[in-house]
């Protein structure tokens, strides 16, 4: 059984993160001609791949799965997580699978040597499938000034879990994310929504299981459903992550 992990917490941590947005930046060029959502999930648990995935494609869209390739199958405090099976699965609905360590390790308290021997381990896993792991989060949003120069040269983008919208110019090695997660993550993510639209920018959300009971971390399927459903009324386009990079 795979159990919580916690994050340094601390002022010193709060501290460290904070720097790491100073540092190593890489603009992104974005061009929008309409504000954009993108619809992403880490660590993949299987409810995320059938639940997830399925109220995407009902709005033909896709989304952006931040993939643990050594949590395949294990058990865990969201449930089960994807197998090979379901992820190749994902790959062909036409879904991104992007990476997320190969073992969920903090890439801060990680070595540099180890951090890169977990992210070949990874990304040749996520390749054995067909997927072309490009981009990458945070696990736990734990980052660090010698860990954001180590994978910006390595990925095509970083996503951390700091709130906030991404506009030209805006860090593609520390890109920000809303967490559609816990009792009022429907509200928090709905009300980012409308400030990507007035700031015509791109936000993006991020989600774990996705469950009728959801862990602290996850949210339910029809919760997911109202806000993918809001962004397209609204007039957002969703893309993946590597879409938006991409264009």
């Amino acid at each position: 059984m795979i159990q919580p992990y916690t994050p340094d917490i601390s002022l010193a941590g709060k501290l460290r993160r904070r720097l790491a947005r100073l540092t190593h930046r890489r603009p992104a060029q974005l061009n929008l001609s309409r504000p954009v959502v993108s619809f992403t999930f880490d660590d993949i648990p299987a409810s995320a791949a059938h639940a997830g995935a399925a109220a995407l494609e009902k709005h033909d869209a896709r989304g952006t799965f931040y993939v643990c390739a050594g949590l395949f199958g294990q058990e865990g405090h969201m449930g089960r997580f994807a197998d090979t099976a379901e992820i190749g699965a994902l790959i062909h609905q036409g879904h991104e699978v992007a990476g997320h360590t190969l073992n969920h390790v903090d890439c801060h308290r990680t070595s540099s040597a180890d951090l890169c021997a977990d992210l070949d381990a990874n990304d040749a896993a996520l390749r054995g499938l067909g997927a072309a792991p490009l981009h990458f989060a945070y696990p736990y949003g734990e980052v660090s000034p010698r860990a954001k120069k180590q994978l910006g040269a390595r990925y095509a983008s970083l996503r951390g879990v700091h709130k906030g919208l991404v506009h030209d110019g805006g860090d593609r090695n520390q890109l920000p994310g809303v967490g559609i997660e816990g009792l009022d993550g429907e509200a928090v993510a709905r009300a980012w929504i409308d400030r990507a639209l007035a700031q015509q920018a791109w936000l993006i959300l991020y989600t774990h299981d996705v469950r009728e009971s959801p862990s602290p971390w996850g949210c339910t399927p029809d919760a997911l459903e109202r806000l993918i459903a809001y962004a397209r009324t609204v007039g957002c386009d969703i893309r993946t992550v590597g879409e938006v990079l991409g264009a």
